[in-house]
């Protein structure tokens, strides 16, 4: 049997647009068996086996139909490893288009298993629905003498006509595994659906996680925010741990299986919003590197095209509009995909912003992806988001902008035509009618974090630093580094943290904003209100 050659990024042309390396490796592996391998890792997490590997395909169709590289799905009596019976695992939820009516679970499993399902019922102990879930196995080829090939399992069930408001119990399963069993009971877990009239809740943000006991204790703070939702803006795992979106990235598709786990405390019960960044393009899988995103999520259909930009959509919980973004198409600093959409998101994005802003049901319209309009840190702003999307939020009076890529917590002014439209000092409230958008960069989520330009200090609530100016940049069309002195830069905070936003519904709506650290100090927290004198 002909593995598949080592060493193969090394070949590659120079310059490749993702698109041509990803049709190079279909055409170098379809010619060959690619060797299908199961590897073990020893863990638990929760009590379930964790076992290496990662894997992707389409959306709505086998992977073996989409990904030219997936492995082929091969049903097998229930797998035991030291005479223990393989487990689900990574359980994490999504809404569908409709929060209040549909939810997405999804999970994986080590190695393929026969007729995988969902059981969902009112009670713990009245799963009474059986609901076949769907596999999207991905095959990850050896990208190193050092990485051996990896098979990923991931499952999903999609749940619609559900009751708004309600709490829900589910359970994931597979021949020889029922969770519904006595001596599985431990195994189920809950959710509740969206109500069906606006009410007070919380969600949460942030973005840039990947793997670290930083990530773990945010997920941990999160939970005690008993969150409706989490929205996640890219930079989700680092398996891809180069992030310039190119088959010569280093990459550990296994990583997935790690994070997962961690993350699964969590979003086995709060849905799980992600989009893409930088390090999720994942060229292995297809031309824009997002095979494996639509693998292993199952997010809501309704963007522009949910196939090829499955980090692309929107929904609508209580009063507030959400909407998901891929700002790689539009990044002047990471080009590996500038342009894929042909400006398709772009005109999506206008059309669906008027139509939340249209809808009267809709007080707030919060919108998060990964690259940032406005930060002084690392990798500073980019000038492509600002071309592509600047000019749309101010025409639909976007409340609140969230972005990761630079590790740290940032937070602008209310900005209004590229100035300070209104100084929001921690605890103030802005009106996004009259003094403009604040910009939120929430990358502190757990992975190594980034310091602010030289002389700059933090300044954050119970630190505050009133600098005037700060000397950074912001990238260009030509991929420069333009020098840049702004003054919106509001509140810096150097440490791991997290965005949580309290909505109130009624007669006077508003956002309450905070930001909390990895220890559950507050950092940072000011007011939205609309129309507010």
């Amino acid at each position: 049997m002909d593995t598949p050659d080592v060493g193969i990024p090394e070949r590659l042309a120079a310059g490749m647009s993702m698109p041509e390396q990803h049709e190079y490796l279909r055409k170098k592996l379809s010619r060959r068996k690619v060797l299908a391998g199961s590897f073990a890792t020893a863990g638990t997490v929760g009590g379930v086996g964790l076992l290496a590997g990662c894997s992707g395909g389409g959306r709505g169709e086998s992977a073996a139909a989409s990904n030219p590289l997936a492995a082929p799905y091969a049903p097998s009596a229930p797998v035991k490893v030291d005479g223990k019976l393989v487990a689900p695992f990574a359980r994490h939820l999504a809404f569908g288009a409709d929060p209040k009516t549909q939810m997405r679970v999804s999970w994986q499993v080590p190695f393929a298993v026969k007729s995988p399902y969902l059981r969902v019922g009112l009670k713990p102990w009245e799963l009474s629905r059986k609901i076949e879930a769907e596999v999207r196995d991905l095959h990850t080829p050896s990208l190193s003498k050092k990485l051996p090939a990896v098979e990923q399992y991931y499952l999903h069930a999609a749940l619609d006509g559900l009751r708004p408001g309600t709490t829900y119990y589910y359970g994931v399963g597979h021949e020889g595994f029922d969770p519904a069993s006595p001596e599985r009971m431990a195994t189920i877990g809950s959710f509740r659906t969206a109500p069906a009239k606006a009410e007070k809740f919380v969600f949460t943000a942030f973005g840039d996680q990947g793997v670290s006991y930083h990530a773990l204790a945010n997920d941990q703070l999160i939970l005690g925010q008993n969150p409706s939702f989490h929205l996640h803006a890219g930079d989700i795992c680092y398996a891809d741990s180069t992030g310039h979106g190119k088959e010569s990235d280093t990459y550990d598709a296994r990583v997935w299986d790690t994070f997962l786990a961690q993350t699964e405390s969590v979003a086995k019960s709060v849905p799980w919003m992600v989009t893409t960044g930088n390090h999720d393009m994942e060229a292995w899988y297809s031309p824009n590197g997002y095979g494996g995103q639509s693998a292993r999520w199952s997010l809501p259909e309704n963007g522009f095209d949910p196939k090829n930009a499955p980090g692309v959509y929107s929904f609508t919980y209580g009063n507030v509009g959400v909407v998901a973004l891929d700002a790689n198409d539009v990044s002047y600093e990471i080009p590996a995909n500038k342009g894929y959409t042909d400006g398709k998101q772009t005109a999506w994005l206008d059309k669906r912003l008027g139509e939340l802003r249209a809808e009267k049901s809709v007080d707030f319209v919060v919108v998060f992806f990964h690259h940032c309009v406005y930060s002084t840190a690392r990798h500073a702003s980019d000038g492509g988001v600002r071309d592509a999307w600047l000019a749309l939020f101010a025409k639909h009076q976007v409340d609140l902008v969230v972005n990761g890529h630079n590790h740290v917590y940032e937070r602008t002014d209310a900005i209004k035509g590229g100035q300070v439209g209104k100084p929001v000092p921690v605890g103030a409230s802005t009106d996004p009618t009259r003094d403009g958008i604040v910009y939120v960069t929430a990358g502190g989520a757990g992975k190594d974090l980034y310091d602010f330009p030289a002389g700059v200090r933090d300044s954050y609530e119970g630190h505050v630093d009133d600098r005037d100016a700060i000397r950074t940049f912001h990238w260009t069309k030509s991929r420069l580094q333009n020098p840049d002195t702004v003054e919106w830069s509001r509140v810096r905070y150097t440490g791991f943290s997290f965005l949580a936003v309290e909505v109130t519904a009624g007669s006077r709506p508003k956002l309450s904003v905070s930001a909390l650290a990895e220890s559950g100090e507050r950092v940072d927290h000011f007011e939205v209100v609309r129309g507010d004198q």
